[in-house]
């Protein structure tokens, strides 16, 4: 049994070595040709970044379109917001100033009540005096 299974091996000729190169075994064509399918890939996946480039591009430029927008109503609003204070501190320069006008007018009414306090007091006291006067000399028999 040992030597029937040593004739009935494989042998390989020339003519099954020529069959297996050119049946089996891939040649240089195979290659060319995937080769240039993964090129064509390649090329491809170019195309298809410089495209998905643009679009976050389209993206970024319509985002910071529409934020420009909003940070033109926000400068609205803060030029709105600057109009109301600036009001309002007119109208606490109008409210100083009305203090500072009441703060004159006492300022001059006690000025004039003190004038006045001052005629009243010497008034009194000279008619006091006449009347000491006049009961000193009433004492001594002058009148």
């Amino acid at each position: 049994m040992s030597e029937e299974k040593k004739e009935e091996g494989l042998t390989l000729d020339k003519r099954t070595m020529d069959v297996l190169v050119a049946n089996i075994i891939p040649t240089s064509k195979y290659f060319e040709v995937r080769f240039d399918h993964m090129q064509e890939q390649i090329d491809d996946l170019k195309v298809d970044l410089k495209d998905f480039r643009g679009d976050v591009n389209k993206r970024f430029d319509n985002i910071k379109t529409d934020m420009d927008k909003r940070f033109e109503q926000v400068d609205r609003r803060f030029e709105q917001v600057d109009r109301r204070f600036e009001q309002v501190d007119k109208r606490f320069e109008q409210i100083i100033a009305s203090i500072d006008r009441l703060g004159d007018k006492l300022e001059h009414r006690d000025e004039n009540q003190r004038s006045f306090t001052l005629r009243m007091f010497t008034i009194a006291i000279s008619i006091s005096i006449i009347g000491v006067l006049g009961a000193f000399l009433k004492s001594l028999g002058i009148f």
